[in-house]
């Protein structure tokens, strides 16, 4: 029987080299079966490959495996593994040069495609033909270039492209696509991520809503960006830049989507798109599984971020309403989010990364104002006042609507 080696692979190594925190570590074991890894006290828990939990550290163990591809999709793959695969082999069937590196037990690094190279170079490039089996490659190595903004490779752009071109990207289950979007939203510059997803023809079939912004422009005098997309994308590097959460990026990332189906002879100007963004906005949310707090915000800011942007000029009862309809009582934390969307909005635009936004901190006093009206003592008074009556609710609604719209008219009369 072969000796059995163990060694660290894959995304710790790219990670410790670039001088970075290293999260998770995985290690491969080569010249080891199932029965041997279970009697050294290993304790399975991998489904479609042998992946073991350390007895003491509990980090994951794989055997040395091979893949072949025998259907669509990401799970299309027949895995082999058996004590004869070597390190080589399982590092072949890994999609980039910097993910396929390993280190020995003796700290010795294993690089055999060349990730030391790339690394240094800032270059994303795939190891082999091999590469084109697995869609989801495409989203990663976008998501790779929002992490570190390297270089896509010529060569690994066109097989992306090859992908795309054969239909791979459609047999992508919802759910993956949103975990790779939501990863990509949270790294540092999440523009790459839908810059390279363009470039190579996927954001088209991913998330046609997005891709239709580009190209489509905007009144210079408050985007003087112009073009749609590229707001759009500056507007989530600002959210990320500001380390804002996943709720807010995405929101940040949806809030125009209606300004994509506005008739060219109209533009450049976008009458009524908040109302598309809303429609456009849970169709995407529901066609790729959004979980509910992100499409609950992005939802909310679609609609509303116009009005937020107008704050200063809204009469007290309007405020109310807007109050009222994003549950801003109940919910502050989220309400607070929704204004980081929209500040976000605003700064996201070319020169406007530095000017002050008052409107946020203008709908967080109101809110306050608001909140400190006691429904609780408005209901009990009008409930001994009118005690039988019919439509007593709507009457303590009125009343509390009423004393919270008094209440941000008086803190608007004083600011």
């Amino acid at each position: 029987m072969p000796e059995i080696k163990i060694y660290r692979v894959g995304g710790s190594i790219r990670d410790e080299l670039l001088g970075l925190p290293v999260k998770d570590q995985d290690y491969v074991v080569v010249g080891a079966s199932p029965e041997e890894m279970v009697r050294l006290g290993y304790r399975p828990v991998g489904k479609d490959f042998p992946v073991f939990l350390h007895p003491e550290t509990h980090e994951q163990y794989a055997l040395a495996r091979t893949e072949r591809k025998i259907a669509r999709g990401y799970r299309g793959f027949e895995v082999y593994a058996a004590p004869g695969v070597t390190l080589q082999e399982d590092l072949a069937r890994r999609d980039l040069t910097i993910n396929a590196m390993a280190k020995d037990e003796a700290g010795n690094i294993v690089d055999p495609f060349g990730g030391i190279a790339d690394l240094q170079q800032g270059i994303l490039r795939h190891i082999g033909p091999a590469f084109v089996e697995d869609p989801v490659r495409v989203l990663r190595v976008a998501r790779f270039a929002a992490r570190f903004g390297f270089q896509v490779a010529p060569e690994t752009l066109e097989l992306m492209k090859e992908i795309v071109h054969t239909g791979e990207t459609e047999a992508l289950v919802p759910e993956r696509v949103w975990q790779e979007i939501a990863h990509g939203l949270m790294e540092q510059h999440p523009s790459r991520m839908f810059h390279v997803l363009r470039e190579c023809g996927a954001l088209a079939r991913i998330l046609p809503e997005v891709d239709a912004l580009f190209g489509v422009p905007q009144p210079v005098h408050s985007h003087p960006e112009v073009d749609t997309g590229i707001h759009v994308m500056m507007v989530i590097d600002y959210a990320a830049s500001k380390h804002f959460p996943l709720e807010v990026r995405f929101a940040a990332l949806t809030h125009d989507l209606g300004k994509g189906v506005t008739p060219p002879d109209a533009w450049p100007r976008h009458i009524g798109h908040e109302a598309h963004s809303v429609e456009l906005a849970a169709a995407l949310c529901e066609r790729i599984r959004v979980p509910g707090e992100s499409r609950d915000l992005a939802l909310l800011v679609a609609r509303f971020h116009g009005e937020v942007h107008r704050a200063l000029e809204l009469r007290p009862g309007t405020i109310a309403d807007m109050l009222q309809a994003t549950d801003a009582y109940r919910k502050k934390a989220r309400f607070n989010a929704f204004l980081q969307a929209c500040a976000s909005d605003f700064h996201g635009r070319l020169g406007y990364a530095d000017k002050p936004y008052p409107q946020a901190e203008h709908l967080s006093r109101a809110l306050e104002a608001a909140a400190s009206v006691d429904a609780g003592a408005i209901a009990g008074k009008i409930s001994r006042l009118h005690a039988g009556e019919t439509g007593l609710p709507m009457r303590i609604n009125r009343q509390v609507y009423a004393a919270r719209v008094d209440k941000i008219r008086s803190l608007l009369s004083h600011s």
